[in-house]
């Protein structure tokens, strides 16, 4: 059983979703801004923004992405780690109440805690519009699948991802499709707030002191990554802003119930077209035969445990319906919906008990101080 406001989301699905497609056109329709890069890897990424990337069935092949399911060990072994990482919690204690779900669908391959932030280009702190946002960026903080969320904040357990994502906007059809990158995996909430949240200055010959801005809270929610078998799914529900979506959460892609899919790309062949990517991701052996001569697979949990781990990011215009849709179910086992609404419902419960507003919420989240960084954005 829901809340009071997530019924409210549901209501307002339709018109919401029409909405953000509406001004994901208009972005895509703007020129984008020319600032001057002084680091490599932002000329590589900029490079990249624009080409075409294939699509699932020409990036799998007719059934590949079927022969490369992950096997029972490989689930075990990512679940052990998860539970070794929750061992490590700072602050001694967590909402996460672990054994209290049992019964998960087994094509809900992790779930957790999703945080949305964006950056200002180069000198501006606020933007005041889409133009003004240099990159996107996705916080994941899983939990055990068979854990429920309880009071207080989600707490650290040094199992945190960073993942960059090379536009100023988030995918929402499947003709938008892009890669992601994954910046930092096991990483604590101190190391995100000294290495990703904090602005930063720096110099250049050119130009002189050149000034980062500090990441933007956009929004935060609950996430699933699923599986359908052929493809995998990143689906996630908002819990903040608590009022719904503003004018920034729309212009940016978000829905209230979104998802996109999710393919791992093989570093052994070429970017595709005419793409310059950075480095690729050293996989360990076992994930090196799952590609076996394929140059894409579906997305597990452990390829994002790899730092530099490129993935396509492919917009799904029916929201979480596809990445949602029941397989054969066990008896006594939900159907993957039913366990995202109740971890939205508790979720949504938890952020209402913290003390502050929406932004003091995220922010003790992720124990930091509030007052030292960008307010949740809902407004350009």
């Amino acid at each position: 059983m829901t809340t009071t406001r997530s019924r409210k989301k549901d209501n307002s699905q339709a018109s919401t979703t029409d909405q953000a497609a509406g001004s994901k056109h208009q972005i895509d329709n703007k020129a984008s801004p020319t600032s001057k890069r002084t680091k490599k890897d932002d000329d590589d990424m900029e490079r990249s923004e624009d080409d075409k990337l294939p699509s699932p069935t020409e990036a799998y092949g007719p059934g590949g992405a079927r022969e490369s399911k992950p096997k029972d060990k490989d689930q075990a072994e990512g679940k052990q780690d998860t539970k070794d990482t929750e061992q490590r919690s700072k602050n001694g204690s967590s909402a996460v109440e672990k054994g209290e779900r049992p019964g998960v669908p087994s094509n809900i391959l992790e779930k957790g805690i999703i945080y949305f932030f964006f950056r200002g280009r180069v000198g501006i702190d606020k933007p005041e519009g889409v133009d003004d946002i240099a990159r996107s960026y996705i916080v994941l903080r899983p939990i055990e699948k068979d854990a429920k969320l309880g009071e207080g904040t989600i707490g650290d357990a040094g199992n945190s991802r960073l993942v960059a994502i090379p536009k100023k906007v988030l995918p929402q059809s499947g003709r938008e499709r892009w890669i992601a990158f994954v910046e930092k995996t096991h990483t604590s909430f101190k190391k995100l707030k000294d290495e990703f949240l904090a602005s930063n200055d720096y110099e250049t010959k050119t130009a002189g002191t050149r000034h980062t801005p500090a990441a933007t809270p956009v929004a935060e929610g609950i996430y699933a990554i699923t599986t359908t078998g052929r493809e995998s799914h990143l689906a996630y529900i908002i819990t903040l802003p608590s009022g719904g979506l503003g004018e920034v959460q729309t212009e940016v892609g978000l829905k209230e119930k979104g998802s996109f899919i999710i393919s791992t790309r093989n570093p052994a062949y070429p970017p595709p077209g005419r793409q310059s990517l950075p480095g690729g991701p050293e996989y360990p052996k076992e994930v090196q035969d799952e590609f076996r001569s394929l140059r894409w697979i579906p997305t597990n949990p452990k390829h994002l445990d790899v730092v530099k781990t490129q993935f396509l990011l492919i917009g799904e215009s029916s929201g979480i319906q596809k990445a949602t849709a029941p397989q054969k179910k066990a008896e006594g086992n939900e159907e993957p919906i039913e366990e995202l609404e109740k971890l939205e419902d508790e979720d949504t419960r938890r952020m209402e008990h913290l003390k502050g507003d929406d932004t003091a919420s995220i922010y003790s989240d992720l124990e930091v101080h509030a007052k030292h960084y960008p307010k949740l954005q809902t407004t350009f």
